[in-house]
C-alpha cells in the first residue's frame, strides 16, 4: 500500500487511486447487486414498490452526494463526514458524527458475511449459515491485509462480474415480461393503495445500498489529486449505482408481481432468478452475488480499518492495537483483525434489523454533512450570489430534509440501537475530554499528505 519516504522509515499510505479506481471502489462498496440485499424485505414492506422507494432514496442521496463533492474539494483529506462536521461545528459535533458513521462501517462487512451465509445456505442447505459466513470473514480479512493494490484489482474483477450479471438479468427479465403479458408496467412504480409513509420506511432501509459513495471520501489519502478525482468519483458512483438499483428492482418486481408469494424475503432473489430463467440463472446469480458480497465486504473493511487506524494513530483509540501499520504489507493489521472479530456477530445476526442499524449512522452523517455545507459556504461566506444561495443553501437544505425524514422513518428497533450507540459515543467523548472541559483530540486522517497546511485550518477553499 505504501512505501517509506526517503526521510523516514515510517510506513505511509500510497496514492494510487484515480477516478476509475475510486468509482470501482465505490461500486464495490455499494455492490451493483446490493439491490438484492434488502430487496425481499423492502418488497414486502412496500407491497412491491421497491423501485419507487429506491427513487426516493436516490433523490436524497444525489443532493447529499453534491454536498460531499463540495466539501471534498475544500478539504481533500481522508476524514469524510467527521472532518466536514468538525470544520463546520467544532470538535464535539465532529466526533459524534464520526462515531455515528463508524457504526455503519463496522457493521457493513458483517452484513455482507451474513448475506454470504444466507444465500449459500439457501442453495446448498447441507452446510450451516454460520460456516459460510466464517469462510467469508477469513477470505476478506486475508485480502485486506495484503494491501490496497490487491484490493483494487480484486474489486475490478468482481464489479465487472456484477455488471455483466445485471445486464444478463435485465435482458432475460424483459423477455420474461414480454412472454407473460397482463401486468401493468406502472405497477412497480405507483399504486393508490400504498401509503407514502410505507414508501419512506422502505427508502430509509435502502440507504444502506448507497453507502459506497461516502466511503470514497475516506480514501482521499490514497487518491491522486483528491480535489479533482474524489468529487467526480462520488457523483459517478451515485448515478451509476442508482440507475442499476432502480432498473433491476423494477424488472424483478415485474417478474414476481406478488410480494406475498415470496417464501423467504431474505433470499428472495433466488426465487426470482428461478422464475426468470430457471436453475442456470440461479447459479449464475449466486456466483455473481457472492462476488458482490466479497467485494463489498472487502471495500467496507478497507474503509473502516483506515478510519480505525487514523483514530489509533492520533490516540483517540488505543495506539498499540489500531495505530500501527504492518512493515511488510503497510496495512493496519490490528484494525483489520478487530473488524474481523466484530464481524463474527454475523453468525447470530438478523438481516432486517442489521440493515436498519447500518442505515441509522449513514443517514445521521448525511444530514450533518448537508448542514455543514450551509454553515461553511453560506452562513460563514461573504459572497451570496443567486448561485451560492442555490448551490450552498437550497440544494443541501433539500438533501438535509430528505435524509432527516428518512432517518426518522427507520424501524423502531434499528433507531433505538442507533441512539444507544450515539449515547455510548457521547459518554466516551465526555470521558476523553474530562467532562467536555477540554477539546477532543483531532483525528488526522491525512497526516502525511494533507494539502492543507496548518495555516489553512480556518480557510475554506470554495469549489
Amino acid at each position: 500500500m505504501s512505501e517509506p519516504s526517503p526521510t523516514s522509515s515510517v510506513p505511509t499510505l500510497r496514492r494510487v487511486m484515480g477516478v476509475p479506481g475510486l468509482v470501482i471502489f465505490g461500486l464495490a462498496y455499494t455492490a451493483p447487486l446490493a439491490v438484492f440485499t434488502t430487496y425481499g424485505v423492502v418488497n414486502e414492506s412496500t407491497s412491491g414498490h421497491v423501485a419507487t422507494a429506491y427513487l426516493i432514496t436516490l433523490l436524497a442521496v444525489l443532493f447529499t452526494a453534491g454536498s460531499y463533492a463540495v466539501l471534498v474539494r475544500a478539504y481533500p483529506v481522508a476524514g469524510g463526514a467527521y472532518t466536514y462536521s468538525r470544520r463546520a461545528f467544532g470538535g464535539n459535533v465532529g466526533f459524534v458524527t464520526g462515531w455515528a458513521l463508524l457504526l455503519d462501517y463496522l457493521l457493513l462487512p458483517l452484513t455482507n458475511y451474513l448475506l454470504i451465509g444466507i444465500y449459500l445456505h439457501a442453495e446448498y442447505p447441507a452446510v450451516p449459515i454460520w460456516l459460510y459466513s466464517l469462510l467469508g470473514i477469513g477470505v476478506v480479512t486475508v485480502l485486506s491485509v495484503v494491501g490496497i493494490t490487491v484490493v483494487r484489482n480484486a474489486n475490478l474483477v468482481m464489479v465487472g462480474l456484477q455488471m455483466l450479471f445485471a445486464l444478463v438479468f435485465a435482458i432475460l427479465a424483459v423477455k420474461h415480461v414480454v412472454e407473460n403479458p397482463g401486468v401493468s408496467l406502472l405497477q412497480p412504480i405507483y399504486d393508490q393503495g400504498v401509503a407514502a409513509a410505507t414508501l419512506f420506511t422502505g427508502a430509509a432501509t435502502l440507504a444502506l445500498s448507497f453507502l459506497g459513495f461516502d466511503a470514497i471520501s475516506t480514501m482521499s489519502e490514497e487518491a491522486r489529486d483528491p480535489r479533482r478525482t474524489v468529487p467526480r468519483a462520488i457523483m459517478l458512483t451515485v448515478a451509476i449505482a442508482g440507475l442499476i438499483f432502480i432498473a433491476v428492482s423494477y424488472l424483478a418486481t415485474l417478474v414476481q408481481r406478488d410480494p406475498s408469494a415470496i417464501v423467504d424475503p431474505d433470499s428472495a432473489a433466488i426465487e426470482i432468478m428461478g422464475m426468470t430463467a430457471g436453475q442456470w440463472l440461479q447459479t449464475f446469480f449466486l456466483f455473481s452475488y457472492m462476488a458482490a458480497c466479497v467485494a463489498s465486504a472487502l471495500a467496507s473493511q478497507v474503509g473502516v480499518t483506515r478510519i480505525l487506524y487514523a483514530m489509533g494513530r492520533d490516540g483517540v483509540l488505543p495506539r498499540r492495537l489500531f495505530g500501527r501499520l504492518s512493515r511488510r504489507f503497510q496495512t493496519p493489521v490490528g484494525a483489520i483483525a478487530f473488524v474481523g472479530v466484530i464481524s463474527l456477530m454475523a453468525l447470530v445476526a438478523d438481516l432486517g434489523t442489521l440493515a436498519s442499524i447500518v442505515s441509522f449512522g449513514a443517514l445521521a452523517a448525511f444530514s450533518v454533512v448537508n448542514l455543514a455545507v450551509i454553515k461553511l459556504f453560506l452562513v460563514d461566506a461573504t459572497e451570496r450570489t443567486p448561485w451560492h444561495l442555490f448551490r450552498y443553501g437550497l440544494a443541501p437544505a433539500i438533501g438535509f430534509l430528505l435524509t432527516f425524514y428518512l432517518w426518522f422513518s427507520l424501524s423502531r428497533l434499528g433507531f433505538i440501537v442507533g441512539l444507544v450507540w450515539i449515547v455510548v459515543g457521547v459518554l466516551y467523548l465526555a470521558g476523553i475530554t474530562r467532562g467536555f472541559r477540554k477539546a477532543p483530540p483531532e483525528i488526522q486522517f491525512d497526516a502525511e499528505h494533507s494539502p492543507l497546511t496548518p495555516h489553512d485550518d480556518d480557510r475554506v477553499v470554495t469549489p
